[in-house]
């Protein structure tokens, strides 16, 4: 009787599989959350340097000048990056992300039903991350997408399709000569090129 009362009382634990599968949800919001601020950061230094005040930059940020302030004096005494180019048509590999990122983010808004949503809303959380594999699936997905739905979209979605995907078909170009250290990271040029092209096909739905 007192053995099966001991029983009892012992406290059960979790395998450690079972924690990994606990936290891994929560690490990747904190990692998602982490890489946000660093890009938010890296794009209030482009903003900075295309000449935009800091009270303009704290309104669209929604942020408090003194903390915009902080973020700037933090790069003044950097050397000044080179331009950031914002054609479309750039071809490394970052920015063709970008682009197919954007183009699917579209997509997924124009129909009532994309097969390349849930992929869209796992890169917008954080949920998923720009690797081989995920640029190869939400590219199927896409694809997939503009067959079913050709006459439901505009010829400039499938247009802007192929273009993507013949230069992510090539070998990666730099987007800065060999041995220049680029402007801006990959993570940034995504998210340039995702805002470009999704401004540029909106104007065509």
């Amino acid at each position: 009787m007192a053995g099966r009362e001991s029983a009892r009382r012992t406290p059960e634990t979790l395998t450690e599989e079972q924690a990994v599968r606990m936290l891994a949800g929560m690490n990747e919001v904190i990692r998602a959350g982490e890489e946000m601020r660093k890009l938010r950061a890296e794009m209030i230094k482009l903003f900075a340097g295309f000449g935009w005040t800091q009270d303009r930059i704290a309104r669209i940020a929604d942020m408090s000048q003194p903390a915009v302030s902080k973020q700037v004096a933090k790069y003044a005494a950097d050397d000044p990056a080179p331009p950031v180019g914002l054609a479309l048509d750039q071809y490394d590999a970052p920015w063709l992300e970008g682009r197919l990122w954007g183009l699917a983010e579209v997509v997924a808004e124009t129909l009532d039903v994309a097969r390349c949503t849930r992929c869209v809303d796992a890169l917008a959380r954080g949920r998923k991350r720009f690797t081989p594999r995920t640029v190869d699936e939400l590219r199927r997905l896409v694809e997939e997408d503009l067959l079913l739905h050709r006459t439901e979209l505009p010829a400039g979605f499938r247009a802007a399709y192929d273009e993507i995907s013949r230069g992510l078909d090539v070998p990666p170009k730099a987007a800065t000569p060999t041995g220049a250290a680029p402007p801006v990271s990959a993570s940034a040029r995504r998210t340039l090129a995702h805002q470009l092209q999704r401004d540029r096909l909106q104007g065509e739905r």
